[in-house]
């Protein structure tokens, strides 16, 4: 009711292994007598009031071992050893006959008998590790959960259904129903019934419906949470027309509520009712309330209010609030620090606080079992203002940074180039100031390894206003929607899991799809024109170079004359020839066949080297 911290186990350090989940025995659970000598026979006012209160607490540990904790007595009562080889990670009492089942990453069930703290049996669960439980209403039935969901008859041990469950391993499983809502058949203790499960890193809890047939594997209806759930609690339906209540704290410390009648299939994820957020006012100076997380809600016995578990986890506060559904967005407004601060002035009734000259320097003793410090009393720091003496003057920040000796040449990063994962979080500050500079600097990179890394390393808030900016620009000048698009895709490619799970994603995209439509609609009949000017210009080009072709030269390449007296000079005009093939002059030409024109015989032949060797033995 203080929300103040009523008992603290610490384990000795031969047992200490990291507590991984717990369960509370239910209240009625007979624990075997203690070794300390013959007890005395309790008077019957008693037995019924510890029937009542609850007591032993089971705690799994990350090396497989369960430890049996006595909260009435304040001591360890039992260690369930040989169990498990590896992480336990979840247990649950069966509600008649103290039988305790848990569950590990080495892929098996236990069912301990905890009287003797023996193994009663040991079968494996699934081909990876289990990671969670939930005993059905009647005690006969079992379900366990890695990724896929199993129900299991306790007798036989065997698999009485299967469900497909979730992409990720299943952290939370329970029952929302106690009896089958069908009339007309008779009740055999499972069949109707509904349950549900979360998983981690899932924001969709899944509501399942045992059949009587097994043809059925998938959710009948899906809930949608803002992150991950961290803890569900729900109000069981009993009657047919009575909502069941469910109550989802989410990883980024808000609280959904949904109320939701039951009744076969539902296609669409249903949305919250309600949405329950606690700020703490803003200081003096700043006004913007700060975001406290909730860390934990459960509805009271009336089903009407809920107790929230609020603030930090080293001193939670636990406040009763009412349910007031009918709005959607419930903020509640509280100032964490003024309780926390009173908490600890409570504590420290009895040490009187000396008045103090501000030189000198106080210890105070801090709060008994914490080493929390304890704040110097108010008139302290009034006098701690006016610290400095008026002739002094205050150091710049040149002198205090020349002081400290930082090497600056260092800090820099290599290149000068800003490293990708700066690129991200320079994204990030761009998207929130909306600075356009940043925003430019950011998305005008062409790298697509860039790119890539950086939307990878952006974190999942950032995604949808990424989007909107990223619309805006395609909007522009044809050269930047170049450059978007290689965002885009990246955007799409590495976070579609996330995008597909929103809600609101139709609205959220529907201006950037419309776009697309709009340029995808003119592409065809700008590939037309394109290929028909592409024509055009080839014909034009080709009608070009035809007429630039030189007109073919009549001239006579090769000389072969009779007389032996002129082979000298026929030599000569070979070499000429050669000469001619790389560098044609016709003047030159005409010059030398002047004087020898009467004697020529016309002959044709290709301007090509390879073939005056052939001509060369045609002449000798």
């Amino acid at each position: 009711a203080g929300s103040r911290l009523q008992h603290e186990y610490v384990p000795s350090a031969h047992l200490s292994a990291a507590c991984t989940c717990l369960a509370w025995a239910p209240p009625g659970a007979r624990q075997p007598p203690s070794k300390d000598g013959p007890q005395r026979k309790k008077r019957k006012s008693e037995v019924a009031e510890v029937d009542k209160q609850l007591d032993i607490l089971a705690i799994g540990t990350a090396v497989g071992s369960i430890l049996l904790y006595s909260t009435v007595k304040g001591e360890l009562q039992s260690k369930l050893d040989g169990g498990h080889d590896n992480r336990v990670n979840c247990v649950r009492w069966h509600q008649d006959n103290c039988c305790l089942y848990s569950c590990s990453d080495d892929r098996h069930i236990v069912e301990w008998n905890t009287q003797t703290c023996k193994v009663k049996c040991k079968w494996k669960g699934d081909s990876s590790s289990v990671t969670s439980l939930c005993i059905s209403p009647d005690g006969k039935m079992l379900l366990s959960a890695g990724r896929t969901i199993k129900l299991w008859d306790l007798e036989t041990k065997e698999v009485y259904r299967h469900f497909t469950g979730h992409a990720t391993s299943v952290s939370s499983l329970m029952f929302t129903t106690v009896k089958s809502m069908n009339e007309s058949k008779p009740f055999d203790g499972i069949t109707g019934l509904y349950f549900l499960s979360g998983a981690i890193h899932d924001r969709l809890l899944s509501v399942w419906y045992i059949r009587s047939d097994r043809k059925e594997k998938n959710a009948v209806m899906s809930f949608t949470v803002t992150d991950e759930p961290t803890f569900v609690d729900l109000t069981v339906s009993e009657v047919k027309e009575e909502p069941v209540k469910l109550a989802v704290v989410c990883r980024d410390g808000q609280l959904h509520l949904f109320e939701h009648i039951l009744n076969g299939y539902c296609k669409k994820p249903l949305t919250s009712n309600c949405t329950i957020q606690i700020a703490m006012p803003g200081s003096d100076g700043d006004s913007t309330p700060k975001p406290v997380p909730i860390l934990a809600a459960a509805f009271c016995t009336d089903k009407q209010s809920l107790l929230l578990v609020y603030g930090n986890t080293l001193q939670p506060i636990i406040e009763k609030v009412s349910l007031n559904t009918s709005e959607s967005h419930i903020c509640l407004v509280r100032d964490i620090q003024k309780v926390l601060s009173l908490k600890t002035d409570a504590a420290l009734t009895k040490v009187k606080t000396p008045v103090v000259n501000s030189d000198t320097k106080v210890l105070v003793p801090g709060i008994p079992g914490h080493s929390t410090a304890v704040k110097t009393p108010a008139s302290g720091k009034e006098k701690k203002k006016n610290k400095r003496k008026p002739g002094e003057t205050e150091e710049s920040i040149e002198e205090r940074l020349g002081a400290l000796d930082i090497d600056v040449s260092k800090v820099k990063t290599p290149g000068g180039l800003p490293q990708t994962d700066s690129f991200a979080v320079l994204l990030v500050q761009g998207l929130e100031s909306n600075d356009a500079e940043i925003l430019n600097k950011v998305l005008n990179t062409r790298k697509d390894n860039i790119v890539k890394n950086t939307v990878a390393r952006m974190p999942i808030y950032a995604v949808i206003p990424l989007l909107h900016e990223l619309t805006k620009r395609l909007q522009g000048n044809p050269y930047s929607a170049s450059v978007m698009v290689r965002w885009l895709k990246s955007v799409f490619t590495l976070h579609a899991s996330y995008l597909s799970t929103l809600p609101d994603l139709i609205p959220q995209l529907g201006m950037l799809y419309q776009l697309m439509e709009s340029r995808v609609k003119t592409l065809q009949k700008l590939s037309r024109l394109h290929g028909r000017l592409f024509i055009l210009v080839t014909q034009v080009a080709a009608s070009q170079t035809v007429q630039d072709v030189p007109e073919v030269n009549q001239t006579a390449k090769l000389v072969y004359e009779d007389d032996s007296s002129e082979e000298e000079g026929s030599d000569d005009e070979m070499m000429a020839d050669k000469d001619s093939d790389e560098n044609w002059d016709e003047d030159e030409e005409k010059e030398e066949q002047s004087d020898e024109q009467d004697m020529t015989v016309e002959k044709e032949v290709n301007g090509d080297s390879d073939l005056e060797p052939e001509n060369e033995s045609e002449e000798e």
